[in-house]
């Protein structure tokens, strides 16, 4: 069996603003027999639970100013790497990443962690994912909170654009990490934060899972997980549970824009969406407290 990549932890060492305890879960894979997923795992044990799914170029990393503030009002936070990136196990070649793997590892790890209606916060892939594993099994969430995310069906109409981009990207002798999460917000990180988005990728044959993400997102119709995508989405027209959109201003009336998850999923009627000014893409790195506070008071109107 070909040899699983694990990031030393000395790598993870002094990480400005990241103290937090790592935490494994352990997954079961046909192709790898098992995977080791790690999350952070923060607060009470007995607090009710806010999941943080991350996005591209980024890991869990990139909630380290959230996790405190909801963890101060009571909450227990967990917050995963995604299989190939953080701490979590890599894989050999980018071929061994599909979306439908990323929805199977994911649903194993909510379930080995019996997810039972949690408040959920997806950013980016984080809402790729999670939506999917929320219209088939909605027992997981009772409620979710998304940010600059959609379920990508394989209508997007920037797909010309992002075709070129994504094959460019994909042939940099460098993949990026640290600096696409830079380039992607409108205060500029500082160097030893840009170093820390880069800490888990030792060398590029660490970065087989964030050079794969660009390639597996359904964006025309005849690419895989189109079908099943589809289906969810007919499925999330039915969502009654509360769902709140945080997005960055940038993105209202464009692809990414709150407006298509608005206009389908019922769940989103009389919520206290918001549109935040002055937040890039990595809106989370731009506005982690005033997302925190937003993600607070979500969570709250659950009493639980």
């Amino acid at each position: 069996m070909t040899k699983i990549i694990r990031t030393p932890d000395k790598c993870f060492d002094a990480l400005p603003g990241y103290t937090f305890t790592p935490h494994y879960q352990e997954l079961p894979d046909r192709n790898f027999g098992s995977l080791r997923m790690h999350y952070v795992d923060e607060g009470p044990r007995d607090g009710a639970i806010i999941l943080l799914l991350h996005g591209q170029g980024c890991w869990s990393y990139i909630f380290r100013d959230m996790i405190p503030v909801l963890t101060a009002a009571g909450f227990r936070v967990i917050a995963p790497d995604f299989i190939g990136f953080g701490r979590s196990d890599k894989l050999p070649s980018t071929d061994d990443y599909t979306f439908e793997h990323h929805v199977d590892w994911l649903t194993a790890f909510f379930q080995a962690m019996n997810f039972d209606g949690i408040t959920a916060y997806l950013f980016d892939w984080g809402g790729y994912f999670g939506l999917r594993i929320a219209a088939k099994h909605p027992h997981f969430f009772g409620r979710i909170a998304l940010s600059n995310t959609q379920l990508p069906i394989g209508d997007s109409p920037g797909r010309d654009w992002f075709i070129k981009w994504r094959t460019e990207q994909f042939a940099l002798p460098k993949f990026p990490q640290g600096e696409m999460v830079n380039d992607g917000c409108r205060k500029k990180l500082s160097a030893e934060t840009i170093a820390a988005f880069d800490a888990p990728y030792v060398d590029e044959s660490y970065k087989t899972g964030p050079r794969r993400f660009p390639m597996i997102l359904p964006i025309s119709p005849d690419m895989e997980s189109v079908p099943e995508n589809r289906a969810a989405w007919d499925a999330l027209a039915d969502w009654q549970k509360p769902m709140l959109t945080l997005f960055s201003a940038d993105f209202k009336g464009t692809a990414m824009g709150p407006e298509k998850l608005l206009n389908h999923i019922p769940g989103t009627q009389g919520q206290a969406h918001e549109l935040l000014e002055n937040a890039g893409f990595y809106i989370v790195e731009d506005k982690a407290t005033k997302l925190a506070g937003s993600l607070l008071r979500f969570a709250d109107k659950s009493g639980s």
